[in-house]
């Protein structure tokens, strides 16, 4: 497994070109061939011992220590609706990071990582085969691969206990008195729960929201409002970093490079961690990186970008806004 490590470390290096270093897998005895991008796996092991752990959700079937960190391990076979894995001994687990939580994956094998380009990833069809637990699609070798909508299955076994409290009567008339007439909030993301996720915590505050379901539709709305001389209404927009078509980080920097465009605030909201991330950040020219998924720092982030944009912030400048912890309760 050395080499497929050398390898994730390598492929770092494209993010922030719209590209993704894919790690290919499959699970039990299915024959399809999946993905996952390679920022968010730790490591790739042989399935160790795993410690069983009583009244957890189906699919997580015990504990394993990662580096001194206890990690659940989830049959991801079983997770998607397919049959249990059996034999994990002679199985693989894919030690991953999503939303500042470790976690292992049990696969049966993996493949090889590639180098693909968010251009060529699509939105997944319906009616797919595994319900909504994809999230795009691309081929590889003629194979179709399939993107795991891994944030929909986590928010499925180990639902997040945080729930947003709507917002005082207070803060939503402060809120209302320092916005723009019309101002709309612009979520970005391909994930069908995160977005509902982002969504639902804008819709709390108050504040209107417009849904796109990658960074090409982004981009079109954006234009569109800008075509129409409307482009003050979009008072921010939040997006995800890994979306088809078009990335976070690359429709930051498209927004930042563009005269028409550049002031736009712009925070992105991804699951994936690191210190690289923050470099990346400072790159695309966007204005905040917020974790995914706590709803009241995500509040915070945005009470904070609209109180800057009315005190006269300048977007296109990239100065970054500290994402630390919540401004209010």
């Amino acid at each position: 497994m050395a080499g497929l490590i050398d390898s994730i470390t390598q492929k770092t290096g494209i993010v922030g070109q719209n590209r993704m270093g894919m790690l290919l897998f499959r699970l039990s005895n299915n024959p399809q061939l999946y993905g996952l991008n390679v920022f968010k796996i730790l490591e790739i092991v042989h399935c160790p011992h795993i410690t069983p752990l009583p009244k957890l959700q189906r699919s997580v079937i015990g504990a394993v220590d990662s580096r001194g960190i206890t990690a659940s391990v989830i049959d991801l076979s079983r997770a998607m609706g397919g049959p249990v894995t059996t034999n994990l001994e002679s199985q693989l687990l894919l030690m991953t990071e999503y939303n500042k939580s470790v976690q292992g994956f049990v696969v049966k094998s993996v493949e090889r990582i590639v180098d693909v380009s968010w251009k060529d990833i699509k939105p997944a069809p319906k009616g797919i085969g595994t319900k909504s637990y994809i999230v795009g699609v691309t081929e590889y070798n003629n194979d179709l691969v399939e993107i795991i909508d891994v944030e929909r299955i986590l928010s499925e076994i180990s639902p997040s206990i945080k729930r947003i409290e709507e917002g005082s009567e207070d803060l939503k008339t402060h809120l209302q008195q320092i916005i723009r007439p019309n101002a709309k909030i612009l979520v970005a993301d391909d994930s069908k729960i995160a977005l509902k996720q982002t969504v639902n915590t804008v819709k709390s505050l108050g504040l209107e929201a417009i849904e796109a379901h990658d960074g090409e539709q982004a981009m079109n709305i954006i234009r569109s409002y800008l075509e129409q001389n409307k482009l003050d209404e979009i008072e921010l927009l939040i997006s995800d970093v890994e979306m088809p078509k078009l990335d976070g980080y690359s429709l930051s920097a498209q927004i930042r490079q563009d005269p028409l465009l550049k002031q736009i605030y712009v925070i992105l909201h991804t699951s994936i961690s690191g210190v690289l991330n923050e470099s990346m950040l400072k790159r695309s020219g966007a204005n905040g990186f917020i974790s995914k998924f706590d709803p009241d720092i995500l509040s915070a982030n945005i009470i904070k970008a609209i109180e800057a944009i009315n005190a006269g912030f300048d977007p296109s400048e990239g100065k970054l806004v500290s994402t630390a912890t919540p401004a209010h309760s």
